[in-house]
């Protein structure tokens, strides 16, 4: 007669299955059968794939869980990270002149545009240099300022924007050049 040897000791840490003459031991999903074919131990899923998370995997016992760093939501498939809006959601600290832009992670506070002299502010992001002053006779007749956002992780050189000369003003010329923040060269015109 067969002994059943998970009822009288059950030497397996976790799950015995009876065989004729024998036993088996298995674990639960999350854990391996180690070497002496008795105990379990916990199965890091983290180290098989450094794709189970977007972000960062943390292992737990028997199983393993995604996180996201601040000022990201971990989406419904638990494993992807979402940027939070804060200026969409009114989670910001901005005053009421300045405008709240949202970045990765994060949030900045801008200032409102001011304009030099002799440039008149025309709106909120447009200045103008009048034509009768003699000191915008070598100037741009009119400077706008425009905040992009750039997703990082884009596949390179691509375009980020375009900009086209207008034939409203005849006799007029356009000169396009990158003024400032190209210290590195990591933009380019064309």
């Amino acid at each position: 007669i067969d002994v059943n040897e998970c009822t009288s000791e059950n030497p397996c840490t976790q799950t015995c299955v009876n065989t004729y003459g024998s036993f088996l031991c298995r674990c639960e999903p999350g854990y391996e059968l180690e070497a002496d074919g008795v105990n379990c131990s916990d199965m890091d899923e983290c180290s098989f794939s450094e794709f189970l998370c977007q972000h960062e995997c943390v292992n737990g016992p028997g199983s393993y869980y995604c996180t996201c760093p601040s000022g990201y939501n971990l989406l419904d498939d638990s494993r992807s990270c979402q940027d939070i809006n804060e200026c969409e959601i009114r989670n910001f600290t901005c005053t009421s002149q300045q405008t709240c832009f949202n970045i990765p992670g994060e949030y900045k506070c801008l200032d409102p545009v001011r304009c030099e002299e002799p440039y008149l502010q025309i709106s909120e992001n447009r200045c103008m240099c009048p034509a009768e002053n003699p000191g915008c006779r070598d100037q741009p007749f009119t400077i706008l300022y425009r905040v992009m956002d750039m997703v990082s992780g884009r596949s390179v050189p691509s375009d980020i924007f375009q900009m086209q000369a207008t034939t409203r003003y005849p006799g007029a010329y356009y000169i396009f050049q990158i003024k400032s923040g190209n210290e590195g060269r990591e933009f380019y015109m064309r």
